[in-house]
């Protein structure tokens, strides 16, 4: 399993570099969260260095902003977020319609915003993130104040919501400030119906749920493969 896992992280360092080559100089580049993401920008980081590049990048999460500042790149304000060229993101499940459930790590609201903005964006996942049909508990951020009426509203649609909590049993927070819940709706048949379901819910701020977000899916597999879907 170790060894496995082992060839797979080397693939997704591989589709990383590949990512960071179709940067061109001076773009302005947005930064979704989580694992892969974080690898592609030390790839663009060493590119940038190694060419004497300049790359703007406007990261969605503190994470990804430590990454960035220790990896070289220009960090850029939230008010260029409308020049956007291109955003990187990850995603935590992807159906095969490219539908995705994304927010495992909490930026799903900043994440939708800086794929919204960019005139492309690209979604690098391993193969493991690939699957039939979106199943995965369906994220869902709102305020502490609508905590109690959005729960018992998830709970008609007909899941089972659980508030995100950290380890000390806190509540987990959001950089927006806010709290997230988890919905279990097993397979999800109808992705844009469910999203549709959960954002009229007064007090949603964003779902996890991701339709038609993507313009170019990259896939790292155990056998040493990248696949690019365009799509």
């Amino acid at each position: 399993m170790k060894v496995e896992q082992e060839k797979l992280q080397r693939t997704i360092e591989d589709m990383a570099v590949q990512v960071a080559g179709r940067i061109v100089d001076n773009q302005i580049i947005g930064l979704g969260s989580g694992s892969a993401v974080a690898v592609f920008v030390t790839k663009l980081g060493k590119r940038a260095a190694d060419e004497g590049l300049n790359f703007n990048v406007i990261p969605s999460s503190l994470q990804i902003q430590l990454v960035a500042e220790q990896s070289g790149l220009n960090l850029f304000h939230q008010k260029m977020i409308p020049k956007i060229d291109i955003t990187v993101d990850g995603a935590d499940q992807i159906d095969e319609e490219f539908n995705m459930i994304k927010g495992g790590g909490g930026a799903l609201y900043r994440e939708r915003i800086l794929l919204r903005a960019a005139k492309k964006s690209i979604i690098l996942a391993d193969e493991n993130k690939y699957v039939k049909q979106l199943s995965r508990s369906i994220p869902v951020e709102t305020s502490f104040f609508a905590r109690s009426f959005v729960s018992n509203e998830l709970g008609k649609i007909g899941g089972n919501a659980k508030l995100r909590l950290m380890e000390k049993g806190y509540p987990f927070t959001t950089e927006n400030g806010n709290i997230i819940f988890d919905i279990d709706l097993g397979v999800i048949e109808k992705p844009k119906v469910t999203q549709d379901e959960i954002n009229d819910i007064a007090g949603i701020l964003d779902t996890g749920i991701f339709i038609n977000e993507g313009d170019v899916f990259y896939r790292a597999n155990r056998d040493n493969s990248v696949q690019v879907f365009e799509v």
